[in-house]
């Protein structure tokens, strides 16, 4: 008797001990089993099949553990590791073949700082809305008493005519000045002005390409013992009309026109009385046609007239009669037909640092071919700002009919043969572009 007792206690201890492991690997929780082995006290078999209709959606299972078979756990163990975390609630009405349907919710947040990649855990609201529901309002739909009427625009794209003129005005002004107090190696005060000014008008349409240019500049020095004397005077006129075949070739059937006098008397010494050039004493008339090279990216032209009339002219009645310049004595005009070869180069050789050469080569067929005149121009500007500049500027002027006149000893006037005629200027000081 005492020993049938003894088994039904067993078996019903076994019952309680089974249920409550059932309850406990419904988790899905990966968990060394070795380790919580050594604190059980309660064995559970897991069968190998499992029927598909009990599964339930939202349950969590004990067939989703399958290795490995035997599998030691504690109720309490489980518990203390949820527990902090997640709330568990078990429903014990629902009782299934191998456990009980367990509802697992977190209670926690993970949140991960962007600046220190660390995280931390925040509380999860209770509530899930939080947000009330208002009443709305409506108006009436307002009317007009004037219909409104869609009216459709016909949009007209214009494109803008093309620019077939560029326009290039400039104004500038020089200044230079020698001061000495009490300078011991001795000099005279001077100061010098240089007044300059350009303007161009270039036309490109297709095949035509038509170039003006005119030019002007006057310069004065003032020393202290010398006086007032002139250190430059030019009057420049060039224009070219060009025409091409098509728009692809760089050749242009050109014809030039380029004319050269100055503004005012000029002087060998200061304290001469009889002057040696005036206006239009000389004068200087170019007309011919040819052929022109154009590169308009690289800023380089080459004209070349085979057929050019050179005019010289002296309308000065001391002047002609002194047959200056290349004229007979008492003529006022002399003219020539040669070949020119004009070319020009502009360029920027360095930032803020341009450069112009224009260099004009000229030889007439019927008096001394083979005699080249040279009138060679090579300037430098450097950019201070869009104001200030510094500029050198070098002048080399060759030509056969211009003799020099010197004085010998006894007081006679020899005239010598051409030479070479040279003038640099440097100088600061202002531009103004428009």
């Amino acid at each position: 008797m005492i020993r049938t007792i003894k088994i039904v206690f067993f078996l019903l201890f076994v019952s309680a001990v089974n249920a409550q492991v059932r309850d406990s690997v419904q988790v899905e929780i990966v968990i060394d089993t070795t380790v919580i082995s050594q604190s059980i006290d309660s064995i559970i078999m897991v069968p190998e099949e499992h029927p598909e209709n009990d599964r339930q959606p939202g349950s969590l299972r004990a067939d989703s553990i399958q290795k490995p078979r035997m599998i030691y756990i504690e109720r309490a163990l489980l518990d203390s590791l949820l527990r902090p975390y997640y709330n568990i609630e078990i429903d014990s009405t629902k009782k299934r073949i191998y456990g009980r349907d367990i509802l697992i919710t977190p209670k926690y947040r993970m949140v991960i700082d962007e600046k220190s990649s660390d995280t931390s855990y925040i509380p999860l609201p209770k509530k899930i809305e939080y947000f009330s529901k208002i009443k709305t309002y409506g108006i009436d739909t307002l009317g007009f008493s004037n219909a409104i009427e869609l009216i459709k625009i016909k949009r007209i794209k214009k494109a803008k005519k093309p620019v077939w003129w560029d326009h290039k005005n400039s104004i500038g002004f020089d200044l230079n000045e020698v001061a000495f107090v009490n300078w011991n190696s001795g000099g005279q005060n001077s100061v010098s002005g240089l007044f300059k000014v350009q303007f161009a008008r270039i036309y490109e349409k297709l095949y035509t390409l038509w170039s003006s240019e005119i030019s002007a500049r006057y310069g004065l020095n003032n020393q202290q013992n010398t006086g007032l004397i002139k250190t430059d005077d030019e009057i420049r006129l060039t224009s070219t009309f060009g025409y091409r075949k098509d728009t692809l070739s760089n050749w242009y059937f050109s014809a030039q026109v380029n004319f050269r006098t100055q503004f005012t008397d000029g002087y060998k010494n200061p304290d001469d009385e009889e002057a040696i050039s005036k206006f239009f004493a000389p004068a200087y008339f170019h007309l011919g046609i040819g052929s022109q090279f154009n590169l308009k990216e690289e800023r380089f032209s080459v004209y070349i007239s085979p057929l050019t009339l050179k005019s010289t002219y002296v309308f000065d009645e001391s002047l002609s009669n002194e047959g200056a310049f290349g004229v007979e004595p008492g003529e006022n005009a002399r003219h020539e037909l040669g070949i020119l070869i004009r070319t020009k180069w502009e360029k920027e050789i360095f930032p803020n640092v341009a450069m112009v050469n224009d260099l004009d080569l000229y030889s007439d067929y019927i008096n001394e071919f083979g005699n080249i005149d040279i009138d060679w121009v090579l300037s430098f500007q450097f950019k201070i700002n869009k104001v200030f500049q510094a500029s050198f500027r070098s002048h080399m002027i060759y030509d056969n009919d211009i003799k020099i006149k010197e004085t010998n000893e006894e007081g006679e006037v020899e005239i010598l043969g051409a030479r070479v005629q040279l003038k640099q200027q440097l100088g600061i000081g202002i531009i103004y572009n428009f």
